[in-house]
């Protein structure tokens, strides 16, 4: 059986989060989600770029109920600023998509807490979100994705260097990082299962796109878009 967008139910009343929904795949989910009905929180670092999704999303579904919330993946505080918010609503989340992420930046940086960039926005503070969230995560059933890739197959846990402070390379770097959110997913329905609180967690591969995901990191200047 061949699944599609089509077979994705009405989604009236839902709350569903994505994470770096401003372009890409995330964008692509939330004029999905959008369509089905569901309210959907754009969260992401870019104002100006959230405008710009908020528009394009009601162009196609005027009667859509979305809006950008800012968090910056790049900083913990930042996290945990966007997860007080929704506490503090008591509004409970359906759908939390984790799709923000960074790919194989040919240099290494680090976030705004000193964590290696790409395992600290595409990890770390996923993982945090996830459990300031889990309140109102539980109290949905919620569905939780994370979105980590076939890139993992080729992934370590660098447990004696998690930053990659020596030895920087790229590919690696992303490899580990999607290995880790995989390993999340299945230890979160594990842990979900054990503790009764009745969430969904699921992992995805999305393939291969052109976005800004490619752009900004392989496909940069010094870029190893090939480098595998």
């Amino acid at each position: 059986m061949t699944w599609t967008t089509n077979d994705i139910p009405d989604l009236s009343g839902r709350l569903a989060i994505v994470t770096g929904a401003t372009g890409g795949l995330g964008l692509e989910t939330a004029l999905v989600l959008a369509g089905k009905g569901a309210e959907v929180v754009l969260a992401a670092r870019n104002p100006a770029k959230g405008a710009e999704a908020e528009r394009l999303i009601r162009s196609r579904h005027p009667d859509a109920a979305v809006r950008f919330e800012l968090l910056d993946l790049a900083s913990l505080a930042s996290v945990q600023a966007f997860a007080e918010r929704h506490l503090a609503t008591g509004r409970p989340i359906d759908i939390l998509i984790n799709n923000a992420g960074v790919m194989a930046l040919p240099t290494r940086q680090t976030t705004v807490d000193g964590f290696e960039m790409q395992f600290g926005t595409n990890y770390l503070s996923h993982f945090a979100l996830v459990g300031c969230l889990r309140p109102l995560l539980t109290a949905a059933k919620a569905r939780v994705v994370q979105l980590s890739s076939v890139a993992h197959r080729s992934g370590h846990i660098r447990l004696d260097d998690l930053n990659y402070q020596s030895q920087y390379s790229p590919w690696p770097v992303y490899q580990q990082s999607k290995l880790a959110m995989l390993m999340f997913a299945i230890e979160l329905q594990r842990r979900s299962d054990a503790h009764g609180w009745g969430l969904t967690s699921v992992a995805a591969h999305p393939g291969f796109a052109r976005t800004d995901l490619i752009a900004n990191g392989p496909a940069s200047p010094g870029g190893a878009l090939f480098g595998w």
